[in-house]
């Protein structure tokens, strides 16, 4: 069984294996540039202002590059799924040879388990390896970051791209053994994976946990950062929070700017405190401004998750998935046997 697998899964096992030794060599060289700059950067971090001024080129340099990749790892799941997936099943019932197999002594279920865990096994290995890579490049950039919970930054670190992986195979083995037709169970498999992949951040993930909530006062330069900023009501919100005690914390709801009573206040009062406010003739950075935002008494309703459990939603994301991919082994164990 294991000189069969090989047999029909080499070609896909020798492309996987070049393009793994391909960026491995760009993510060492990545990684210790990025290690070079880092020292750079630290050894001109002597007070707070040159801090955030080095911090800021170190992170200009990178944020794009890292951010590609992150978003090239992201798609990496969504390829093994279209093509080590969903041809797995799919290609051997449209073309019949599935028969020969299955005409000797071994059992459908033991064919379907062995194919799988070959290729199962293959897909999350080569998916690690170039997760642990890409997170001990970023490493250096992650720590003056401090993003590691960002959408796409997240799924490409540490464990939970393993997780993406399986899932996105056994997705596309299931797929491809209800549909039976080699490209649609293909296009199929993308689709889903890729909305899959949009959900989960963005509707999942921030309830994996019940998160903490905080209610921040804005001062008048906190208000400043929501001038060009707006939600999806039009009231005004704050960008680039920091919860005080909990540094690197990820903010996952913010609301919009509220009176002490609780009202959101409304854009056109928010403006007219931030261009055109009542004369006072008071000084400072904000002057007239910062008196008439004052006196409305602002803040912010946020929930957070502090930087402590990055761990734990890397882990409970990563089980979701897996306990997601097993589910659907069981289903095409089951469903082999009527295929």
């Amino acid at each position: 069984m294991i000189w069969l697998n090989w047999r029909q899964f080499r070609l896909q096992a020798l492309v996987g294996a070049l393009g793994l030794a391909l960026v491995a060599v760009y993510l060492l060289y990545l990684g210790m540039d990025i290690r070079d700059a880092y020292d750079a950067y630290r050894s001109r971090c002597t007070d707070p202002a040159s801090c955030a001024q080095a911090g800021s080129q170190f992170q200009s340099a990178y944020r794009n590059t890292l951010l590609f990749l992150a978003g090239g790892l992201g798609l990496i799941p969504v390829i093994i799924g279209v093509f080590w997936g969903a041809p797995l099943i799919a290609r051997e019932l449209e073309l019949s040879t599935h028969r020969l197999v299955w005409n000797q002594s071994m059992t459908r279920r033991r064919w379907l388990i062995g194919r799988m865990a070959f290729v199962g096994v293959a897909a999350m290995v080569m998916t690690g390896l170039v997760a642990l890579l890409l997170t001990w490049a970023a490493s250096p950039y992650d720590q003056v970051a401090s993003d590691r919970f960002g959408t796409v930054e997240f799924g490409a670190r540490n464990i939970a791209p393993i997780g993406y992986a399986f899932l996105a195979f056994t997705l596309g083995t299931i797929v491809g053994l209800l549909v039976r037709r080699t490209l649609p169970a293909m296009a199929i498999t993308g689709v889903v994976f890729l909305v899959v992949q949009f959900a989960v951040p963005n509707l999942v993930r921030p309830h994996l946990m019940v998160p903490e909530k905080a209610s921040l006062p804005m001062s008048a330069q906190a208000i400043n950062q929501a001038r060009n900023l707006g939600s999806i009501t039009g009231a005004p919100v704050i960008g680039g929070l920091q919860v005080p005690g909990a540094p690197d914390a990820w903010i996952s709801r913010t609301s919009p700017l509220r009176t002490a009573d609780g009202r959101t206040v409304g854009g056109s009062t928010f403006n007219e405190c931030l261009n055109s406010p009542p004369r006072t003739g008071a000084g400072g950075t904000f002057g007239d401004a910062a008196v008439c935002l004052s006196e409305l008494d602002l803040h912010v309703d946020i929930e957070y998750q502090p930087s402590s459990r990055y761990w734990p939603f890397q882990l409970a994301e990563t089980g979701l998935y897996l306990v997601a991919g097993a589910f659907l082994t069981t289903i095409a164990v089951r469903r082999v046997r009527r295929a």
